[in-house]
């Protein structure tokens, strides 16, 4: 039994749900989003709730149960409230600074990486003297907002000897021993 699945997602205030053929969209105050529901599964509005229902206790509709469900809850919550990333760069000279939606990186390497970022996404960077520069994505879609944020920690990941690298804020590192004379 999908415990994830059977249980119905709350619409709050300001929040429009409309199913139509085999797609679903969701508008609120921040944006609109659509998702195309996957075979085997129903979606309803019931009584300010969407609920998903599977048509058999076959495999694959199980876990697309669940999966439905959790599309649409992130999308709702999405358009509602916003979903943020951070991410914190560690090392000697590493840098971030952002004009409008270009980030510029500074990760060691001979030249700069600037990066070209979707409209959907907001970008800040957060630069104290004394503590490491902070990234922070600001989107309404959750899929594109942790896309971007993998991409750019996927430019320096963080090693485990010194911890230098891009991480997300409160990541924990498995940090190695080095060599021991």
């Amino acid at each position: 039994m999908s415990r994830i699945g059977n249980n119905p997602v709350s619409i709050p205030q300001g929040v429009d749900v409309n199913i139509k053929d085999n797609e679903i969209t969701v508008k609120g105050k921040l944006g609109e989003l659509t998702q195309t529901i996957s075979n085997g599964i129903s979606v309803k509005v019931e009584d300010n709730a969407v609920v998903c229902e599977r048509a058999s206790d076959s495999k694959d509709h199980k876990a697309q149960h669940g999966l439905m469900r959790s599309l649409v809850n992130n999308m709702i919550e999405g358009v509602s409230k916003g979903w943020t990333k951070e991410l914190e760069l560690v090392g000697v000279g590493y840098r971030a600074s952002n004009q409008g939606q270009k980030l510029d990186l500074a990760l060691g390497f001979s030249h700069n990486i600037v990066l070209e970022l979707a409209p959907e996404v907001k970008v800040e960077t957060v630069s104290e003297k004394g503590k490491n520069p902070i990234i922070k994505l600001t989107s309404f879609d959750k899929q594109l907002v942790g896309q971007v944020a993998a991409k750019i920690r996927g430019f320096r990941r963080p090693e485990p000897y010194k911890g230098k690298g891009v991480k997300f804020v409160g990541e924990q590192l498995r940090r190695k021993a080095g060599k021991s004379a």
